[in-house]
């Protein structure tokens, strides 16, 4: 693959906060805003993603990419994907 093509990322993709990290898993607070039909008004929900992190980089605080994914456990559908500051961190 040449340095001009890109990676199509299959499957859902969300972005949203570290709210707790464990060996191997984040967990990640993604934020939803949408609006009530009849009435108009806008309403934001909030849901927590286990996500695996294979080599445990994400920061409780950053905001991260995560991608759906097989079932790797009980809770986890997600995995991590790689941002711009963990690349910058392998080349350096």
């Amino acid at each position: 693959m040449s340095v001009t093509e890109s990676k199509t990322i299959r499957g859902k993709v969300l972005t949203g906060q570290v709210v707790a990290t464990r060996p191997k898993t984040v967990v990640v607070r993604v934020k939803r805003v949408y609006r009530i039909p009849k009435y108009g008004k806008i309403k934001i929900k909030y849901k927590k993603c286990h996500a695996h992190d294979e080599h445990n980089v994400a920061v409780v605080g950053e905001t991260v990419s995560i991608k759906s994914s097989r079932a790797r456990s009980a809770l986890k559908r997600w995995v991590l994907l790689p941002s711009k500051k963990t690349e910058e961190g392998k080349t350096s």
